[in-house]
């Protein structure tokens, strides 16, 4: 099985500091900071991190889906965003919501919704994230 890895490194106190975000793969490095983080400051942060691998995950996954069914997928798009607030007085992910638009022809709403749905819940990292509530606006395109 495929194993992925990436690196941060931070530097300073927790709102002073700064740090850098690196895909093991050299695809990705940014910056990050407590502005970009907490705040609207320049710069990435964990949680859109979070959100691009959840949109391109559920996207896969849900082409495969389609494909498995019989159905030809032509375009998936699929935006994640992901909620940072508090809990208890601590900062946690509270919430996540797909939004995707996707482009397959000779399918049912019904059971488009239906699998739109079912892979919100199965594609890896809806799991990994299970203990989040998430949501799903899901749009079928068939012109």
């Amino acid at each position: 099985m495929a194993v992925r890895k990436s690196e941060a490194v931070w530097q300073g106190t927790l709102k002073e500091g700064k740090g850098t975000m690196k895909l093991g793969s050299g695809a990705y490095e940014g910056a990050y900071s407590f502005a970009s983080r907490f705040e609207e400051g320049t710069g990435t942060n964990p949680e859109e991190l979070i959100g691009a691998a959840h949109a391109g995950c559920y996207s896969m996954a849900f082409s495969g889906d389609l494909t498995k069914a019989g159905f030809n997928p032509e375009m998936i798009h699929t935006v994640a965003t992901v909620s940072l607030g508090k809990i208890d007085g601590k900062s946690r992910i509270t919430g996540i919501h797909l939004t995707t638009e996707v482009k397959v022809k000779e399918i049912s709403e019904e059971a488009f919704q239906q699998m739109a749905e079912e892979t919100k819940h199965g594609c890896p990292v809806s799991v990994a994230l299970s203990n989040v509530p998430m949501t799903l606006d899901a749009k079928l395109i068939q012109d």
